[in-house]
């Protein structure tokens, strides 16, 4: 048996046909990323990284649970050791990560961005850590070079309602050749599990909007002028990130009483606060719709698990996981009242948890309403399901109970600036599935029109989907 190489130029590719359409079709599409996690203020100011560590392992709560789960002290994570310390020790943990996607993609980085095709080891730590290093110094390395060498061409980032996005104007008065828009990202605007919390976050919208907020009609026209101004910052996604959908019923007055309460710091009910966040949802998916947006649910996260360590690092630092909650009705609910109204957006969502891959993959079907080519789409294989096995079974569901071929495709949700290369490892995988199935007789062999649909797939479907048209 011959053995084949690691990660060479036909990796995950496992036929001739599979090759043919990655190299010919899929390889050279440019990327659209409509949702990640990455800094304005880092695209703006154009940041150069000190370093490997700096770059890699700054904010990536994906490398920090692996070296945490191999026995590396905080210190090297998210504590005060060097830069170089934590990298020997990230380099410590790679070899133990295999069949983990943290090996694909630590060394997939290395060969897009570095040209360095070792094994990262305790062995090859120093120099490739010495040889990244240098090379991150170079102008071509800075934050806006990476992006461009990636062949990017649109960007979302993430943002809250007040955030002044002074960066992304400052990204669209300079010459960098990637479109950077804002999502509107309203999560905090309705989280009154915490009321003392959402009342500091009242008082922030006042600041932010020059407006004094008495009443919950205050409220909503405060958060309307932050929608329309991230409009004309040419905003047209929003984003919400929740556990579950809310669809409860709900009086208006009595949700005046509950945000009074809210506001005041008084600590709701459960069921006021299931009201509030239903109301809520609603009024965000009425503002998108009545602007032509593309609204994204991320569903299913079971955030913050480990209070200790929530209470030392914070948030978004490695301590959440998939959760169980009851998705389809409440969705269900929510999606047909809008569409009721005739005011349902385009709207993607993503499920966490793998048990809701044919929920969704049969929820999008009930309001694809033949107006819009794939108006209602199931998100991309999201956070712990974007790799290997979580693209194929996304993938697999979305054949099998809608149109893969109207799919919009992969995003990176990332803080890295070193993620795109999980768009390849997506392509990839989609190439080598069609064609295994053509070469096994379950497709035809018609590698014009597949070929198209995986180019579809790759970038054009989203492209037309949002509107933006890039080049």
């Amino acid at each position: 048996m011959i053995m084949k190489p690691f990660l060479d130029e036909n990796f995950l590719l496992k036929t001739k046909t599979a090759q043919k359409l990655y190299h010919e079709y899929a390889k050279s599409m440019p990327l659209i990323d409509y949702h990640c996690h990455l800094s304005p203020q880092q695209i703006a100011e154009n940041v150069q990284f000190k370093n490997i560590t700096d770059a890699w392992l700054s904010g990536d709560h994906y490398k920090w649970r692996a070296m945490r789960t191999n026995g590396v002290d905080e210190s090297y994570c998210t504590g005060n050791k060097s830069d170089e310390e934590k990298f020997l020790k990230w380099a410590d943990t790679v070899p133990y990560t295999m069949r983990n996607p943290l090996y694909h993609w630590t060394h997939l980085e290395l060969q897009r961005y570095f040209g360095i095709h070792e094994i990262l080891n305790p062995t090859t730590a120093k120099g490739i850590y010495d040889a990244t290093s240098a090379m991150l110094q170079d102008p071509s390395y800075s934050t806006q070079g990476l992006i461009q060498k990636m062949n990017v061409r649109v960007i979302c980032t993430t943002d809250d309602p007040i955030d002044s996005l002074e960066y992304h104007q400052q990204i669209k008065d300079s010459n960098f050749g990637v479109k950077v828009f804002p999502a509107y990202r309203p999560d905090k605007a309705m989280e009154v599990n915490n009321a003392a919390n959402f009342a500091l976050y009242v008082r922030k919208v006042e600041e932010v909007t020059n407006t004094t907020i008495h009443h919950f009609a205050d409220y909503l026209a405060a958060l309307k002028s932050r929608h329309d101004f991230f409009g004309t910052m040419g905003c047209n996604v929003s984003d919400h990130g929740l556990e579950e959908i809310y669809a409860e019923e709900f009086s208006d007055t009595e949700i005046e009483t509950i945000f009074v309460k809210a506001k005041g710091g008084i600590a709701l009910t459960v069921t006021e606060q299931r009201k509030f966040k239903s109301c809520m949802l609603l009024q965000f998916a009425e503002w998108d719709w009545e602007k032509g947006w593309i609204q994204q649910y991320h569903l299913g996260a079971l955030r913050n698990n480990n209070t200790r360590m929530l209470q030392q690092l914070g948030p978004d630092t490695g301590w959440d996981s998939i959760g169980d909650f009851a998705q389809a009705a409440a969705l269900a609910k929510f999606l047909n009242k809008l569409d009721s109204g005739n005011k349902l957006a385009k709207t993607i969502i993503y499920n966490l948890n793998p048990a809701d891959n044919e929920l969704m993959g049969t929820m999008i079907g009930n309001f694809n309403d033949g107006s819009v080519a794939g108006k209602i789409q199931f998100g991309s294989a999201w956070w712990f399901l974007d790799q290997k096995d979580g693209m194929e079974r996304q993938i697999n569901a979305l054949s099998s109970l809608g149109l893969l071929s109207r799919f919009v495709g992969m995003l990176t949700d990332s803080r890295s600036f070193l993620s795109y290369p999980r768009h390849e490892y997506y392509r990839r995988i989609v190439c080598n599935l069609f064609g295994n199935e053509i070469e096994e007789g379950e497709l035809p062999n018609d590698i014009a029109w597949i070929g198209k649909m995986i180019q579809d797939i790759c970038f054009n479907n989203a492209n037309q989907y949002f509107g933006w048209w890039a080049k």
